[in-house]
């Protein structure tokens, strides 16, 4: 489930399958998955997005049956984050598991092919897709 727009939902979905719900609630009661995992870019506002929908599961306010998994951050650019932006991935990180998607040139010409990224074995694991040795990595 995306926290804002361009978050990569829908590319994370096609990459490592699963249900793209955008920006709005699953309905377990519909048929719709029970449990999501948050996505969000790791630029400020993403960030912010996050740890607001983080803020509404503690609240107890998400749709009744809906588990929360882990929140997963896109990367926003290539590179290291800057300091500012690193603090709040480790708030976040101390609240719930977190995994980290690098930033991967080809999804930004709209080309998810190739399957998931270098280092995010253990999210592939939780969707249920392999990731190959021989993924995508950072260029």
């Amino acid at each position: 489930m995306a926290t804002h727009g361009g978050a990569g939902a829908s590319t994370l979905a096609a990459v490592f399958g699963g249900f793209d719900a955008g920006r709005d609630w699953p309905r377990p009661v519909q048929g719709e998955p029970s449990s999501v995992l948050l996505v969000a870019r790791t630029h400020a506002t993403g960030l912010r997005a996050a740890l607001g929908f983080l803020d509404v599961f503690r609240r107890g306010e998400a749709p009744p049956g809906l588990d929360l998994d882990a929140v997963v951050l896109v990367a926003d650019a290539p590179g290291r984050l800057p300091r500012p932006l690193g603090r709040h991935v480790r708030v976040l990180e101390s609240l719930i598991d977190v995994y980290r998607v690098p930033w991967v040139p080809a999804w930004r010409t709209g080309d998810p092919d190739g399957g998931p990224p270098r280092g995010c074995e253990q999210l592939a694991r939780l969707t249920g897709v392999f990731a190959p040795s021989g993924a995508r990595g950072e260029r």
